[in-house]
């Protein structure tokens, strides 16, 4: 299984080398040779007389947090910045959003923006929450007409009615985000900037946040996010720039982008004598994954509604108390399809000991639909602190059509059409075998 691993949230608008930036796709921003510049002081001048003895002269060091970046963000999109911490990210986001300048190189965007950058950017804490939605609304360019006519949904999104007419200042961070965000995507903008909105929040809001970001591209409008959290971007990105140290590493479609970022971020290793990457302390080491068919043997290709066995072979150096297991399939394009993990299926050996063995995963039916497929395992300690190993895209195997077909989708659930009321006689539709 990908191992993976939060700032703030507020108002105001096939993988390709960073060198290739054309996209197929009208571009709703384009960022060209973009380069910013920070002073970093390590000795200011805080008196007439300092200045005097060094002569008006502070001592600092010149930190570029963005260096010759150059990419489109398509229109209609849902786009990730994603990088570690201080690699250029937020201060991108805010030269998009116009909050800062770019020292060289420009920034053209199209169409209404708005952006969620910092928690409570925007608000007056003194103001109740009802002020500050019409407040933050003007900022951003609304009417009172519109913000009159939108308040009861900007409410509702936000789940904080009942204090609606208390001071923010009395508002927790999350309470400030669900509302700084509600008002953001409430002006209806064509490009919405969004800086770890996600981080803060409960479950519920999060789904929210997602159907609002789905809503957004069914109406061909773009959303550019920033956050750490790579699933959540495998999730809902189209496409992730990655960036390094404030330079441009990679830009292209998320999985795949998001796969080299999570192999480098957990230095993970090309596995010898075979495919896949792995990373983890290595006490133990799943070796092989294997695919078996109903009779145990090995197969690359199956069809769909096929009983199978996931078989994975490991190598223990040294005794390992209470081990988790997990097993996880994704697409070839880096979809995840199914995963696995021995805690959610009541499996945790009492111990492994130094040595070789097995771990069998049982499939009654295979309901995957045709396409390509690799399978990850992985071991880990029982408090899910780290990664004693895992073993990424180890295995690949085909899915082929079977007796049974559906018309679309990741996965075949054995669905048939049950009855029409009031009763109809039926055509004679000959079934796909």
């Amino acid at each position: 299984m990908t191992a993976s691993t939060g700032s703030s949230a507020s108002s105001l608008t096939s993988s390709v080398p960073a060198a290739s930036v054309a996209s197929s796709a009208a571009s709703a921003v384009r960022i060209e040779d973009v380069s910013k510049r920070f002073r970093i002081y390590h000795h200011r001048n805080q008196s007439l007389k300092g200045a005097v003895l060094q002569r008006g002269r502070g001592v600092y060091e010149d930190f570029w947090a963005l260096k010759d970046i150059t990419f489109d963000i398509p229109e209609g999109k849902t786009f990730g910045l994603m990088g570690h911490n201080g690699s250029g990210k937020s201060t991108l986001l805010k030269c998009i959003a116009k909050i800062l300048a770019p020292d060289s190189g420009s920034i053209t965007a199209r169409g209404r923006m708005a952006a969620m950058l910092e928690v409570g950017s925007g608000f007056h804490p003194e103001l109740s929450g009802r002020e500050n939605i019409f407040l933050n609304g003007a900022i951003l360019g609304m009417s009172r007409k519109e913000i009159e006519a939108k308040f009861d949904d900007i409410v509702d999104f936000s789940g904080v009615g009942e204090f609606i007419d208390q001071p923010v200042k009395n508002y927790s961070s999350g309470m400030y985000v669900r509302l700084g965000f509600s008002v953001s995507i409430h002006v209806e903008p064509e490009i919405l900037l969004v800086d770890e909105v996600l981080a803060v929040g409960d479950m519920e809001f999060q789904e929210r946040c997602m159907d609002k970001f789905a809503e957004f591209r069914e109406d061909g409008r773009t959303v550019v996010v920033v956050s750490h959290g790579l699933e959540q971007m495998r999730t809902f990105c189209d496409e992730v720039a990655w960036l390094d140290h404030g330079r441009l590493k990679e830009v292209g479609p998320a999985p795949e982008v998001i796969d080299k970022y999570s192999d480098v971020t957990h230095g993970a290793k090309k596995v010898k004598e075979g495919q896949g990457t792995r990373f983890g302390s290595g006490e133990a080491q799943i070796t092989r994954i294997e695919l078996l068919d109903r009779r145990g043997r090995p197969a690359t290709s199956m069809r769909t509604g096929d009983e199978a066995t996931i078989r994975l072979h490991y190598r223990c150096e040294e005794t390992i108390e209470k081990p988790v297991f997990g097993c996880s399939i994704d697409t070839r394009e880096g979809i995840f399809a199914w995963g696995l993990h021995g805690l959610d299926d009541g499996f945790q050996p009492e111990r492994i000991e130094p040595g070789e063995g097995t771990v069998d995963i049982s499939i009654p039916a295979m309901m995957l639909r045709p396409g390509a497929y690799l399978i990850s395992g992985s071991i880990q300690p029982w408090q899910l602190s780290s990664v004693i190993d895992a073993y990424q895209r180890a295995t690949a195997f085909d899915i082929a059509s079977g007796p049974r077909m559906e018309s679309g989708g990741l996965v075949a659930l054995g669905a048939h059409f049950e009855r029409i009321t009031p009763p109809r006689p039926m055509v004679k539709v000959a079934k796909n075998s």
